[in-house]
């Protein structure tokens, strides 16, 4: 069975939200999904004074085991229009599996989340699938097929990039249901491509 790996980053508990509703996508296309989260780099006192969500459950991800999963898909907030450093230090601890193509032709995703409706979702994602794409990774969004991306009815996050979530600037809004379905079916869609290519 092919197996999934959501690697998050959730500094108040949006993205760890989002994180598992992908992995429940996952599990619901009959693929194993695996959820973990990268480690934090704010120190503790910091984190504490700033009310980060510091009881997340999921363990924390190696580099190396990045080559046992047929497909990542990758959660970060918005740091300014581009994903938190958290995030991004741990990609940038995996030279020496770029150097063995260790990920080429596994599938790659990224979804987001930001304080407000501009906030720098769309340049996020844009702006990490480089990443996957250096290592060789087919990159796969959220496609229309998802009808909850579509409308004005309410505020909500998603685009063909992948699913996303808006915050409010004090991070009072949690994901809402259509945010969740929208990571839902990301993570469907991810697996089932993946099991495709397994």
């Amino acid at each position: 069975m092919p197996k999934v790996l959501v690697l998050y980053y959730s500094a108040y508990g949006h993205i760890e939200t989002m994180a598992n509703a992908v992995a429940e996508g996952i599990r619901s296309a009959g693929v194993e999904a695996v959820v973990k989260r990268v480690p934090e780099l704010v120190p503790e006192n910091v984190a504490k004074a700033s009310n980060f969500k510091l009881d997340q459950q999921a363990p924390i991800a190696s580099v190396d085991e990045l080559t046992e999963y047929d497909a990542i898909i990758v959660g970060a907030g918005t740091r300014f229009g581009t994903v938190a450093s958290q995030m991004r230090n741990f990609w940038d601890q995996t030279g020496s599996l770029w150097a063995q193509g260790k990920l080429v032709g596994k599938v790659g995703s990224v979804f987001t989340s930001s304080a407000t409706q501009h906030g720098g979702q769309e340049s996020t994602i844009l702006g990490f699938i480089p990443t996957l794409l250096h290592h060789g990774m087919a990159v796969v969004g959220l496609p229309y097929a998802f009808q909850g991306q579509m409308g004005v009815d309410e505020v909500k996050g998603g685009s063909p990039y992948g699913a996303s979530t808006i915050t409010d600037a004090d991070g009072s809004r949690m994901p809402s249901e259509v945010e969740v379905e929208a990571a839902k079916f990301q993570g469907a869609h991810v697996a089932k491509i993946a099991a495709k290519l397994a």
